[in-house]
């Protein structure tokens, strides 16, 4: 019989949205985090530009409320989007109190740059372009010092228990233990989906866990033909591609074809600082054309060293210097918009279940994400869910589950090759140019996937759940808007304007 652990509060993942959550939580309860892996394995580790927020002089939250509607392609919440921009710069200040070691002036001022598509300089960093693994060591600090968090890594949430029309909490694979965990508020916080892709920036737990449980415990799911590709990873053979992260063309560096012609220019009155998903098709159709991109921020060699000292780093590692070389570079599986439907608490269409982070669809993203909101998200929204999350009261006696075990993988090679072949299936025929034939292709490819996967490829099964629901709303959405391109309905329609497919 399954070991059965109760918790006040549940809180799966341990990224920006996890481990806030997880934080503000234990002021009201007992907690338990689980993670795949350990508390450094998330996506939040991997991010380099920052967090925007409207700290700086010049800057208001209405004008970032304009820039992320604009990204958002007509399809933001504009409820979600005022409570990101408003309540933003107070998160960031929060962190900044307690212990993140943001960049700052002489004069103790957050250091701010600008990235694309935002109209003023207002992404905080650290470290030049360490952002995200600053803002992960100081939430692992704050949550390593509450006695009454427990952290159980090498933990996976197989599927949520559903009693009662509510949510009671996940049973679990806990270092291959079979284990049921009840808590009176479940928070899914565990990431994206970018190892659905060849190509992606994304660590290798992110497959995609948290969108198929969701899905099939009942709770509403929506948006996810909207898929970001972050123009520039660095090209090379590997698992995940390391980020050249969007502040390097912020701060000057300009996108190049074989022939050394700045091809940008011509194609978006902002060139290079276009919306993600205009350069990232621009170097996609560069590709296609037989010719490699390269990223060119030679003339920043002076600063390049002080403002990007990681690139600078994991560059060099791989024998290219970018003072004086050319960067290759691809674009790459980023950040999924769509996700868990929440509410402006983050309460799911599930009683007791909540969603924060990447995982969920809060509305502020739209069909685009702007550059450096997805922290700034995973922040805000974290913390609206933890004050919701504490009013929940104590759940009634659970019934007990019928008798399971944790199903042992018999075959990890034919599991891996069913990944991989998830991957394939996805980078070409629901990638950065998509089409019905394609589509339906895909759809065709990962149903025979699901068929032949072996006993215990649970991971798998996530992933191909979640690539099907995917491809399915790609398949309805007859148009392009954002993230979602159809090369035969290449322009938006306005009887899609605002309107979302729902699972």
């Amino acid at each position: 019989m399954a070991e059965r652990i109760r918790t006040r509060f549940l809180v799966v993942g341990s990224g920006i949205a996890g481990l806030h959550t997880a934080q503000r939580a234990s002021d009201h309860g007992d907690v338990i985090v689980l993670t795949k892996r350990t508390l450094r394995d998330s996506a939040t580790a991997y991010a380099q530009g920052g967090i925007a927020a409207a700290l700086g002089a010049g800057d208001s939250t209405d004008l970032h409320r304009q820039d992320t509607l604009a990204a958002g392609a007509a399809l933001c919440d504009a409820a979600a989007v005022e409570v990101l921009v408003e309540e933003g710069p107070a998160r960031v200040r929060e962190l900044a109190e307690s212990g993140a070691q943001f960049d700052l002036d002489a004069d103790g001022r957050f250091t701010l740059g600008k990235e694309a598509a935002h109209s003023r300089k207002r992404i905080v960093h650290a470290k030049g372009d360490q952002t995200g693994a600053e803002v992960a060591r100081a939430l692992i600090h704050r949550v390593s010092e509450r006695a009454n968090i427990d952290v159980l890594e090498t933990a996976r949430a197989l599927d949520l228990i559903v009693s009662n029309g509510r949510c009671c909490g996940v049973k679990a694979n806990v270092a291959g233990k079979a284990v049921e965990i009840i808590a009176d508020a479940t928070i899914l916080a565990t990431g994206g989906c970018g190892q659905l892709y060849r190509h992606t920036t994304n660590p290798l737990v992110a497959t995609g866990d948290g969108y198929a449980i969701a899905h099939r415990a009942g709770a509403k799911v929506a948006d996810l033909e909207f898929v970001q590709f972050h123009p520039t990873a660095l090209d090379t053979p590997e698992n995940p591609l390391s980020l050249i992260s969007e502040a390097v063309r912020g701060e000057g560096a300009v996108l190049l074809n074989d022939r050394g012609t700045r091809f940008m220019s011509k194609r978006h009155k902002l060139a290079e600082l276009a919306p993600r998903d205009i350069v990232a098709r621009e170097i996609f159709r560069e590709q296609q054309g037989g010719s490699r991109v390269w990223l060119d921020a030679r003339k920043l060699s002076r600063t390049f060293a002080r403002r990007f000292p990681g690139i600078l780093a994991l560059c060099l590692a791989r024998g290219i210097d970018p003072r004086r070389d050319l960067i290759p570079v691809t674009p790459a599986a980023h950040y999924m918009m769509g996700g868990i439907v929440t509410d402006l608490a983050g309460r799911s269409s599930l009683a007791r279940l909540y969603a924060c982070g990447e995982v969920s669809r809060t509305g502020v993203h739209g069909a685009n994400r702007l550059a450096s909101n997805s922290l700034l998200e995973g922040l805000v929204f974290a913390e609206r869910v933890a004050r919701d999350a504490v009013n929940q009261p104590k759940l009634p006696r659970v019934p007990r589950l019928a008798a399971w075990k944790v199903s042992r993988l018999v075959d990890r090679g034919a599991a891996q090759v069913a990944a991989d072949e998830i991957r394939h299936v996805m980078w070409a025929h629901a990638g950065i140019d998509r089409n019905a034939a394609g589509l339906r292709t895909a759809r065709k490819a990962l149903d025979a996937i699901r068929a032949r996967l072996v006993p215990g490829a649970t991971e798998e099964l996530n992933m191909v759940e979640t690539a099907r629901l995917i491809v399915d709303s790609a398949l309805l959405r007859r148009e392009s808007r954002g993230g979602h391109f159809r090369s035969d309905f290449p322009k938006p329609k306005n009887k899609w304007r605002g309107k979302h497919v729902e699972w």
